[in-house]
């Protein structure tokens, strides 16, 4: 006998995102029994994050953004900038504590959905569909069966590859003395920070208003940093480039998210498959995640709602994924310079274009187009290269090497 139609591990963007979308389908529908299956308190479950994505007005999710922008901008180590507007577009942003707040509500009011807080030890295969295997917070065994089983845990570590890089960052959370930020704009690339000596780093400003924002330093390259490192380059980048004065920090986060052409398999079993950055949902030459789980979570739903075996499609177009594995050989080699590399496209191409190709939903002949705005020799060069080159065992893990540190309270006076 199963416990439900469903199982689904984790609670985060990947969990949630697929329980929300098959509980709270419309009315007629064959709805699924589903149980999800969120870590205890402490390690395993991390703590609150951003997530940030493009889309047109009126999304599913608009009432727990935290902010949204139609103008993003980039800006050069010249400190030239590129202001567009991506209509119909808006840059939006969503803290995961809303997020959940949002979805679990509407999920405790739907029939046939059970949360359990339990620390899971495997998903497998069984008789009739699979089973998962854990732990409550007393100690007990926990053994859930169900039909399918989706999986969103990172594994350990990452599957071969032939490059891959780290994008780690740090972020403030901050309020200045005075206005400093204009609430309509968000930076969404700005390269006046000091650039490392091997990979590309920028700064990164997301206001929430003429006084507070999120003001991150994010690097590209193969290792991360230790803190002193991200304190003193967003200091630096606070205070000689953006000239933002007294300032509070209000809270912190920190990540590391690799950028790497691996393979993730979607499917660990008969009827075990893994979802999010588990299944390959983080774009590799970005590390943007959101919009391809929502994409992801809705082919799966579509599937098991009209009473198919879930058959989830590619999060990233084959030819997106190749041009990534270019980009990131290009990068990792020194071959191209990467601030000047993006500067170039932004200054060249609109930004409705490139929010497109960043996203993985760009057209055959807009990605020819920015092809023929690349640099050219070293471009082909690495693209003759990357087949040939063999896939290796990556030192770096599949998640952060240490977790978001979000600070609730008040934190310092800078």
């Amino acid at each position: 006998m199963r416990d439900a139609d469903i199982v689904i591990v984790g609670a985060g963007a990947a969990g949630l995102s697929l329980a929300y979308r098959l509980c709270t389908a419309a009315a007629g529908s064959s709805r699924p029994s589903v149980v999800l299956v969120d870590a205890p308190r402490g390690p395993l479950r991390p703590p609150e994050r951003t997530w940030c994505f493009w889309e047109a007005p009126g999304g599913e999710y608009d009432a727990a953004l935290s902010a949204s922008w139609e103008q993003l901008r980039v800006r050069g180590r010249d400190g030239g900038c590129t202001v567009g507007r991506p209509a119909p577009l808006r840059y939006k942003m969503l803290r995961s504590r809303a997020f959940e707040t949002l979805t679990g509500e509407r999920l405790s009011r739907a029939d046939g959905f059970r949360r359990v807080e339990a620390t899971v030890h495997s998903v497998r295969d069984a008789p009739g569909g699979a089973e998962v295997h854990g732990q409550d917070t007393a100690g007990n065994p926990v053994r859930i069966r169900a039909r399918w089983a989706f999986d969103s845990r990172p594994s350990p570590h990452l599957p071969p590859a032939r490059t891959t890089l780290l994008q780690h960052f740090r972020g403030w959370f901050l309020r200045t003395a005075r206005p400093a930020f204009d609430p309509r704009v968000a930076d969404l690339m700005d390269f006046r920070t000091r650039q490392p000596a091997h990979g590309l780093s920028f700064g990164y400003v997301l206001p929430l208003g003429p006084r507070e924002a999120l003001v991150e330093y994010t690097e590209f390259s193969r290792a991360v940093s230790d803190d002193d490192a991200y304190d003193r380059a967003l200091r630096h980048y606070t205070g000689d480039v953006l000239g933002l004065g007294e300032f509070r920090v209000t809270a912190v986060e920190q990540g590391v998210i690799p950028m790497t052409d691996a393979r993730f398999p979607r499917r660990a079993g008969r009827s075990v498959l893994r979802i999010g950055t588990a299944g390959g949902a983080t774009r590799p030459s970005t590390g943007y995640t959101f919009a391809a789980v929502q994409r992801q979570s809705a082919a799966i739903a579509d599937d098991l709602l009209a009473g198919r075996p879930p058959s989830p499609p590619p999060p990233h177009a084959r030819r997106s994924l190749a041009m990534d594995a270019v980009l990131l050989r290009a990068l990792d080699s020194g071959r191209v310079d990467g601030a000047e590399f993006f500067t170039g496209l932004f200054r060249a191409l609109p930004m409705g274009r490139m929010l497109r190709f960043l996203d993985g939903r760009s057209r055959v002949w807009e990605e020819l187009l920015i092809g023929l705005h690349t640099p050219m020799a070293p471009m082909v060069r690495t693209a003759l290269e990357v087949p040939w080159l063999p896939r290796r065992p990556s030192p770096a893990r599949s998640a952060s090497g240490r977790p978001d540190r979000p600070c609730d309270q008040e934190e310092s006076v800078i």
